[in-house]
C-alpha cells in the first residue's frame, strides 16, 4: 500500500461512520484520528484542522501526501485505488442503484439533520429541543418510507441494499439507522431496511465500526 490511511473521524458522526465500514469491508489497516465535533466550539474549527479542510466537517481521508473530503468521494476513491475485496458491484445497473440508494442517505436525508443544521435552528432560529427533534424525524422518515419501497420491491435486494455483497449502499444505510433510532424514529415501519440493518451488524466489518466501539465514545472501554 502506498502511503498510510489516516481517518479523521467522530464517533457519533454518521459520514465517518460509513467511511469507518468501508474501510473495514476492504480489509485495509488505518488510523482513526478523533476530532471531537462540539468540545471548545468544535475541534473541527480550530486552524490546525481548517488548514486539512477549509470546510470545517468530517469525514477527512489522508493517503500519503493526498487529502480526500466528503464520505461519498472517500469511499469511491478506496474502491478505485484498493480493487481488492469490493464494495461496489461489477456491473454499471448495479452500480448505479448502488450510488442511487446511496445519495438519499447522503444527499437527501442527513444534509437536514447534521449537526451544523440543527445548531443553526437551535442558535439562529431559537428552535426547542422537542422541535428540533421532530424536525429529524421528519425528514428522516420521509427519506426512509423512499428507501424502504426502493428496497422492498425491488428483486436486486439481497441479504444486502444490492444483493448479497456489502456495498456503499448499505455504509451509508446503517448509519442513517443508528441516527434514527437516535431521534425516536419508530423503524418498525421498515423492516426491509430492519432486515438489511440486522443481518450487516451481524458482521464484524460493521460491528467494529458502529459509534460505542470508537476510540473517543465517551463509554468506550
Amino acid at each position: 500500500m502506498a502511503g498510510s490511511l489516516k481517518l479523521y473521524s467522530y464517533w457519533r458522526s454518521s459520514a465517518a461512520y460509513r467511511v469507518r465500514i468501508a474501510l473495514n469491508l476492504k480489509q485495509l489497516p488505518h488510523e482513526i484520528i478523533p476530532i471531537h465535533l462540539l468540545r471548545d466550539g468544535g475541534e473541527q474549527h480550530k486552524p490546525e484542522f481548517h488548514q486539512i479542510n477549509p470546510q470545517d466537517r468530517i469525514p477527512v481521508l489522508v493517503h500519503g501526501q493526498r487529502i480526500i473530503t466528503q464520505s461519498i468521494s472517500i469511499m469511491e476513491y478506496l474502491e478505485e485505488y484498493f480493487p481488492e475485496n469490493p464494495i461496489m458491484p461489477s456491473t454499471a445497473r448495479e452500480r448505479a442503484r448502488v450510488r442511487s440508494l446511496a445519495q438519499i442517505v447522503a444527499c437527501d436525508i442527513h444534509p437536514l439533520n447534521n449537526l451544523r443544521v440543527l445548531q443553526h435552528l437551535e442558535k439562529e432560529c431559537a428552535m426547542p429541543q422537542p422541535e428540533r427533534d421532530a424536525w429529524v424525524r421528519k425528514w428522516i422518515e420521509e427519506g426512509f418510507d423512499s428507501l424502504e419501497a426502493l428496497l422492498a420491491d425491488n428483486p436486486s435486494t439481497g441479504d444486502f441494499c444490492e444483493g448479497d455483497n456489502a456495498s456503499i449502499a448499505d455504509c451509508c444505510l446503517i448509519p442513517q439507522v443508528y441516527n434514527a433510532r437516535r431521534f425516536g424514529v419508530d423503524m418498525a415501519a421498515y423492516p426491509t431496511i430492519m432486515r438489511i440493518h440486522d443481518f450487516c451488524m451481524e458482521t464484524e466489518e460493521f460491528d467494529h465500526a458502529r459509534p460505542e466501539k470508537q476510540p473517543d465514545c465517551p463509554d468506550a472501554a
